[in-house]
């Protein structure tokens, strides 16, 4: 099977190296993980807030920056195989033109300040976010949240992307709780 295909286009950001590596990295392992069958076609294209807000007006009616968008080639129902939603002869270059993700570089580093997270972490989380919008999931239902940021987090862990600081703080968070809840069923 041929590799995926993934176009970055730059703009005006000056994203880090490493950052190009991350959102390929997640692309593809977004695509391995949800068990693509066909190779895709995706384009990442990293705008600034002005550009956003001017994509995010005409495309959704909503005059503000938002930190991604996603713009499906399909209609693809979540699970569903690629092969049975493009013939053959709808291949590009052999791989299926699965669809466009433009993120909002500066808004993901804003993100990451805010957040106290590494700065890789909202690139990873906003790129695998968008292609499983682009595979067809959604969150507008809390059923269909729950599922996509399920598979959100387990894509990010397949990828090695973590936030090791939150994780060990959630570690020892639990272990006080166990840790208490062990003396107050002693003294009772």
């Amino acid at each position: 099977m041929k590799k995926n295909k993934i176009e970055i286009t730059l703009n005006d950001q000056q994203p880090l190296r490493y950052h190009v590596r991350v959102i390929k990295k997640c692309v593809n392992t977004a695509l391995e993980f949800m068990h693509a069958d066909l190779p895709c076609a995706v384009e990442v294209s990293l705008v600034n807030k002005d550009e956003m807000q001017r994509i995010n007006r005409e495309t959704r009616e909503v005059d503000a920056p938002t930190d991604v968008l996603s713009f499906p080639q399909l209609d693809i129902r979540p699970g569903q195989a690629l092969s049975e939603v493009v013939e053959p002869y709808e291949l590009i270059n052999g791989r299926v033109l699965l669809g466009d993700v433009v993120l909002c570089y500066p808004i993901a580093l804003r993100q990451a300040v805010d957040e106290d997270r590494p700065y890789e972490w909202p690139v990873a989380l906003l790129t695998i976010h968008s292609i499983l919008h682009l595979l067809g999931y959604d969150h507008a239902e809390p059923v269909e949240e729950k599922e996509m940021f399920g598979l959100t987090d387990q894509i990010m862990a397949a990828a090695d992307i973590h936030d090791y600081d939150r994780e060990a703080e959630a570690a020892k968070k639990a272990a006080r709780e166990a840790k208490e809840k062990e003396e107050n069923s002693e003294k009772e």
